[in-house]
């Protein structure tokens, strides 16, 4: 007996920087199963975010349940009347449909293998965006037009939504989860460091466990928050000899907090001074000075976002915007317009930079040429925001 398979479909859209999930109404008696149906296989709606670009490109990719007894052929095409569906679902009234001026389809026509079970993809090219409103939004709406076998109804549709950018449009949120380096790229950037800076953009939803880990390595130089003896909130530099804080460096819970931690040598010695801004405000110097000539969070596997002496470690809360310097950055150069969100990625002694922005997967991307992405041990959750908000 053929195995069945059931679904609803959906439409998810952020709306005012929330994510949202927004589904059509199927009732019992039009519930459908997928037995060997066609169907598009990703989420309906892929939010395009513009800051000035003037091309994009969409994808859009096919499915069935089963292996094809016989080469299927779908093919997809522009349905305008869905424009009116979408705003309805997604609650955005004055959305537009994008003219054609904006897109090509050079091949609507997706084919699944004798065999196979996915098809080629179908890609829409999209052109002079750089026309458009940023403060507008723009829906392109296409649905399966033709098929060689019956069609899933519910997961025919497939939406290009455009919009102009925040700053930050995408977070990970890495409750009961870790990253690590993935064995590829210039993991020496991140050896023998001297004099750095280390940032992340965090929103803590709790606290409440010991240790609440940022960055860094066990017994190498770790930003943790909490520790036996002191406030859950409150940060910590672990040194290779020695640990530092200072009651000033607390962090809030339910907002969006930028912390910048500076590590200045003093002497030729190996004593040097941590410093901590929260949102760019000066909390002071640590308690104590930290001794190490050099901070290695390369040479090994052991640099983890998230992650220290053990799993539980975890930051229980959303992050975003993670960088390491080769140098101390200045109280100016971390309160310039927009630092909190955004830094070029070539910029002076930036040596990482992972913005958790990729929306998908587990992999974080480094933008610096090092190329030092991040493994998440665990499927990241992720989150549609506006930052900064308006």
């Amino acid at each position: 007996m053929m195995k069945r398979y059931s679904i609803k479909g959906s439409i998810i859209a952020p709306t005012l920087g929330l994510l949202s999930a927004l589904f059509v109404s199927c009732t019992s008696t039009d519930f459908e199963t997928f037995e060997n149906k066609t169907f598009s296989s990703q989420n309906p709606v892929d939010q395009i975010f513009l800051r000035g670009e003037n091309e994009k490109v969409g994808i859009i990719k096919t499915a069935m349940a089963q292996p094809a007894s016989e080469a299927v052929s779908v093919s997809y095409a522009v349905d305008p009347g869905l424009l009116a569906t979408y705003k309805e679902e997604a609650n955005e009234p004055g959305a537009l449909l994008l003219e054609n001026k904006f897109y090509q389809i050079e091949n609507p026509k997706s084919i699944i293998p004798v065999g196979g079970v996915t098809g080629s993809d179908v890609v829409v090219s999209f052109q002079n965006l750089s026309e458009l409103d940023l403060d507008q939004v723009y829906v392109l709406p296409l649905s399966i037009s033709e098929s060689s076998i019956e069609v899933l109804k519910s997961r025919s549709r497939r939406y290009f939504v455009f919009r102009g950018a925040a700053l930050i449009n995408t977070v990970g949120n890495i409750n009961q989860n870790y990253l690590r380096h993935t064995g590829k790229g210039k993991l020496s950037a991140l050896e023998l460091m001297g004099d750095f800076t280390a940032e992340a953009l965090v929103r803590v939803d709790k606290f409440g466990k010991l240790i609440s880990t940022i960055m860094g390595v066990e017994g190498g130089g770790l930003i943790r928050i909490g520790d036996a003896g002191l406030p859950d909130n409150q940060i910590q530099f672990a040194g290779p000899r020695g640990n530092a804080t200072n009651r000033d460096w607390v962090v809030p819970t339910g907002e969006w907090t930028h912390i910048a931690l500076t590590y200045t040598k003093n002497d030729d010695f190996g004593s040097g001074t941590v410093r901590v801004y929260i949102n760019g405000v000066d909390k002071g110097a640590g308690d104590q000075e930290i001794y190490a000539n050099r901070f290695d969070w390369g040479s090994t596997y052991d640099f983890f976002i998230g992650k220290s002496y053990d799993d539980g470690r975890y930051l229980e809360g959303d992050i975003s915007e993670v960088r390491v310097w080769n140098r101390v950055l200045t109280p100016e150069e971390i309160n310039a317009k927009n630092h909190f969100y955004t830094v070029t990625p070539d910029a002076e002694g930036l040596i990482a930079y992972w913005k958790f922005d990729e929306a998908e997967g587990k992999v974080i991307k480094d933008h610096t040429a090092n190329g030092n992405d991040l493994q998440a041990m665990n499927p990241i959750v992720w989150k549609a925001v506006e930052l900064p908000t308006k």
